[in-house]
């Protein structure tokens, strides 16, 4: 049997009934998970490295709390918990959600149990909470560690205050006794479940993603603006920046090309990605960070690229590029004064410059010519310069995102 249908025209359309029926039954399409929060684990280094982990060596019996910005709100979440770098499995004791700072915690579960044991170099998600959450709320996640746990897994620069207790407090609304941080430990990723319609952008990148120099506690990352922008759109932000990061090579973490899977192409929900690392793998090599190593080539660096690009397009995901900011001057007075050289520059140039015209991006975004200084393109422009002449400050971050067509996320 055959349906007729008249629509505002007057036209008629003959349907199948079985169509339309199966169509009605159906009814809307159910929610899903996307990724709302993410912080990129990396592996602790050694006391001999050029900054302090800020982080101790081992918890035990103690409560570790931290605050994560989800991008887009939904009606239940769920939390990801790693062990990515660990050598032993990590014991997780109990941990806890709280919708905001000061609310009373709700205790998360792990197949049913309060606690689980992560095994060396594994995750683990908790059960779905019936939490609901709005878009851009602040989320309290707290774990205890029985332990003694040795700390071989974190995310260095966390830019929020974050807090190590004695004991068990995951139920409480206030610690005592506590101590703080700005590392991130356990958590890397906050999922929730949301309309069938939403989806995530990740960022990948190195410390201008990760949001070094932003102002501390004031989710002022560029990546926080654009999320700002998107979620009335259903798109969330997450970002899955490390300081000192790079493409080809492992920095102050694996390399963008080691962990891209992992950080961006698993998440839930990834509908596009955007790749905006490569400064410290031209910087790098001279420095402390890297005294013997030699510069990469305009080829390795593409050759790098295209290899984002393929992956991406084998699973469907949109890629966007994003140019290298000016860093003339950078880390002056300090033991990385050498981080800039005029050939590093010229590189950075001949590099951006592909990125423009060539490279098989399905679009890039131009943070160069946001940033620069007009007097002077090789610097960042004043007003958007943290201090230290590579990092930019909060007015450098919101242009950062202002700089963003939303249309090259497919809209």
């Amino acid at each position: 049997m055959n349906l007729l249908i008249r629509i505002a025209t007057g036209t008629l359309l003959t349907i199948s009934a079985a169509t339309s029926f199966a169509a009605a039954a159906e009814g809307p399409a159910p929610p899903h998970w996307v990724a709302s929060w993410q912080a990129s684990p990396q592996p602790v280094w050694g006391a001999d490295f050029l900054f302090p982990t800020g982080i101790p060596q081992a918890l035990t019996h103690q409560t570790f709390r931290q605050t994560g910005r989800i991008s887009l709100g939904g009606s239940r979440l769920r939390v990801r918990l790693s062990n990515a770098y660990g050598t032993t499995p990590l014991r997780i004791g109990a941990a806890s959600v709280a919708g905001s700072a000061g609310a009373s915690p709700v205790a998360l579960s792990f197949d049913g149990q309060p606690g689980t044991l992560i095994a060396s170099g594994q995750d683990r998600l908790s059960d779905p909470l019936a939490l609901p959450t709005r878009d851009r709320q602040a989320v309290q996640v707290d774990v205890y560690i029985p332990g003694p746990a040795p700390l071989q897994t974190f995310h260095w620069e966390g830019r929020q205050t974050s807090a190590i207790a004695p004991g068990n407090q995951t139920g409480r609304a206030a610690l005592h006794d506590s101590t703080t941080t700005t590392a991130r430990l356990f958590l890397t990723g906050i999922e929730v479940e949301a309309p069938a319609a939403a989806r995530t952008v990740v960022v990948i990148g190195d410390s201008i993603t990760d949001g070094a120099t932003a102002s501390l506690d004031r989710d002022q990352r560029w990546t926080d603006h654009l999320a700002a922008r998107l979620a009335s759109q259903g798109m969330a932000v997450v970002n899955a920046g490390i300081s000192g990061g790079r493409l080809l090579r492992d920095g102050m973490g694996e390399s963008a090309l080691a962990r891209f899977q992992r950080d961006a192409l698993d998440q839930p929900g990834v509908a596009s990605v955007v790749v905006l690392v490569g400064i410290n793998d031209i910087s790098w090599p001279g420095t402390a960070f890297a005294r013997d190593q030699p510069q990469p080539s305009l080829a390795d660096l593409q050759a790098g690229y295209r290899q984002l690009i393929e992956r991406a397009h084998a699973q469907g995901v949109r890629i966007v590029g994003a140019t290298l900011t000016p860093f003339a001057g950078a880390l002056p007075g300090t033991s990385l004064s050498d981080y800039y050289r005029p050939d590093k520059d010229a590189l950075r140039r001949q590099l951006n410059a592909w990125l423009r015209d060539e490279a098989p991006f399905d679009a890039v975004i131009d943070f160069d010519a946001a940033l620069r200084d007009p007097a002077d393109p090789a610097r960042l422009a004043p007003r958007f310069d943290s201090g230290d002449h590579l990092h930019p400050g909060d007015a450098g971050n919101r242009a950062m995102a202002e700089a963003v067509d939303l249309a090259v996320f497919g809209q």
